[in-house]
């Protein structure tokens, strides 16, 4: 876990592209930062205050906290008051050379700024618009306000708790609706940009993350419902059977899990349960999967007999998933993450050294781990990226007046 970032290679499946980002706290910026990973050139536009997850603690620098680190490498900030023309004329400039626009401004803000798609076609045909909204245009909740807490509340993710056996609704311990919605825009992204390439047409998308959620659960969740005349019965039972969840050992939690006939015949082979053999539920999966939450039980039941490695040792022998239960904490010691280098040592422009962690994805041709700009510092590029753009010094200093 001792890896320094210092490489400056311009690299990635997505080098050349050049993105204008008017995204805040999360789910937009998350996705450009893997945008970024893989090469593009982000330009984040941020307010005079900057974006507001800049000020939330944990931080050692004003204005870089971190969960803005955590979704902020690989961009450059510009910091542009838009509330004046000289800025969002500086705006308009950049907008003319750029493969994409991903804004998370309400509809109402997007008209009056006429940063909408209509508005910004007039200034580059090519340009693909992205909105990363809370939620679809054409329902009743268009226009609103969403965050995390909000769309796990609607979406049905925080009443799954419920299901599982707990006697309210909980929120997951993640901002799950705000990273999915991220990781969805990034493929939506990336499918405008292919679908550009093929034919000229640029486009306009929209990424709403309650519809990203919902559609997200009712994977597996939509169940029974799937068949029903009206939709009513939700809930794929495998989830929710209260004995779904980390096993306690000897000296601490395991999670077991024998999916196949071969593995549940494995598993109870080893802890010298051949009676088990017979048993309808391991000999057929329709079985299984109505019955999963009985040999879920028979499977706590034994694991208190043992230690944590022992079991991991058995279940290495008899080839059956396992895994222990590790904290947060643990996972800068994990051997499987330092071998791959996961966990990276960088710094920002002040000196000020930080941990992030490697983009997940790797490519062979055009490697997304190539690290080139480390979070950047709020308005850190501002001059750079208007120099790029063609502005003369004084029309730099009208465009950031007051600015540093």
């Amino acid at each position: 876990m001792n890896i320094e970032s210092n490489s400056e290679k311009p690299n990635g499946p997505l080098n050349k592209v050049k993105i204008i980002d008017l995204t805040a706290v999360v789910f937009g910026p998350l996705a450009t930062q893997i945008l970024g990973d893989m090469g593009a050139d982000v330009i984040k536009v941020e307010p005079p205050e900057g974006d507001m997850l800049r000020n939330v603690e944990p931080s050692k620098s004003s204005g870089m906290g971190a969960a803005f680190i955590g979704s902020n490498r690989n961009k450059r900030s510009i910091v542009l008051d838009l509330k004046r023309k000289a800025a969002r004329d500086a705006l308009s400039k950049l907008l003319e050379t750029a493969d994409v626009f991903v804004h998370s401004m309400r509809p109402q803000a997007l008209k009056k700024l006429k940063l909408t798609a209509d508005d910004l076609s007039l200034i580059n045909p090519n340009l693909i618009h992205v909105s990363a909204l809370g939620f679809g245009s054409g329902g009743s909740y268009s226009g609103k306000p969403a965050y995390d807490d909000i769309v796990q509340s609607l979406s049905g993710l925080a009443d799954l708790s419920l299901k599982c056996g707990e006697k309210a609704p909980r929120y997951a311990p993640t901002v799950i609706a705000d990273k999915l919605g991220g990781v969805t825009a990034v493929y939506a992204i990336t499918a405008a940009l292919f679908h550009r390439e093929r034919t000229g047409e640029a486009q306009q998308v929209e990424v709403p993350m309650f519809e990203a959620l919902a559609s997200f659960l009712l994977v597996e969740h939509m169940s029974d419902a799937t068949f029903e005349e009206k939709p009513q019965t939700f809930g794929y039972n495998r989830m929710m059977v209260p004995h779904r969840k980390p096993l306690p050992t000897k000296d601490g939690f395991i999670t077991i899990l024998p999916y196949t006939n071969k593995q549940w015949r494995a598993f109870f082979d080893v802890c010298d349960r051949q009676d088990m053999f017979d048993d309808p539920r391991l000999l057929d999966m329709a079985e299984r999967s109505r019955q999963i939450g009985s040999l879920y039980q028979l499977v706590g039941e034994l694991t208190p007999t043992r230690t944590t490695n022992d079991w991991l040792e058995l279940m290495e022998k008899a080839d059956v998933p396992a895994a222990a239960v590790l904290a947060l904490k643990d996972l800068p010691d994990d051997p499987h993450l330092n071998a791959s280098g996961f966990f990276i040592k960088d710094r920002y422009v002040d000196g000020t050294e930080y941990w992030t962690t490697k983009p997940a994805v790797s490519f062979s041709k055009s490697p997304s781990d190539a690290r080139h700009k480390p979070v950047p510092t709020l308005g850190e590029h501002s001059r750079e990226i208007l120099q790029e753009a063609g502005f003369t010094s004084n029309e730099i200093e009208e465009a950031l007046q007051g600015m540093k």
